[in-house]
């Protein structure tokens, strides 16, 4: 057991020795620590694996600990933001593969995007003339109601 715990802990230096020397080699930070990454976007470690799990990122692997790269953490804000604004993560994956390997898909991205987004105004207008309905009608029923008890008063 002591064995496994010194392992556990080697592994854990050697990640963290290696998105170091990433750094230190000029490359502006392009390698994350998964508390990096959890403490910036406000999620936690099981967010993060489970989008892993759902193939929405995909961090690379230094002995068993996840080291995330500059597209996982752009793909993450992604995520976040999506989920923002009530986007399921089946239409946040579909977005994230539209993109392509090397950003070939960015005009089917920003496509889908303006129908997804015309889809949510439409409908978010929608619930709003339901509520300005709904108040207009509850006001008429308040205002009726507070007559009649100042009448009986």
């Amino acid at each position: 057991m002591a064995e496994t715990l010194v392992r556990g802990r080697r592994a854990a230096h050697d990640a963290k020795a290696a998105v170091a020397s990433h750094r230190d080699g000029g490359a502006d930070g392009e390698l994350y620590g998964i508390g990096e990454l959890c403490a910036e976007f406000g999620v936690t470690p099981r967010a993060l694996r489970f989008y892993e799990d759902k193939g929405l990122l995909a961090p690379r692997r230094v002995a068993n600990t996840r080291i995330y790269t500059r597209r996982d953490r752009t793909r993450l804000a992604l995520i976040v933001r999506s989920k923002a604004i009530g986007a399921p993560l089946a239409e946040i994956k579909t977005f994230l593969e539209l993109y392509g390997a090397h950003g070939e898909g960015r005009v089917q991205q920003a496509r889908w995007v303006l129908t997804r987004t015309d889809q949510a105004i439409a409908a978010l207008e929608a619930k709003r003339a339901h509520i300005d309905a709904t108040l207009a009608e509850l006001r008429v029923i308040n205002e009726t109601v507070r007559r009649s008890l100042q009448a009986k008063s």
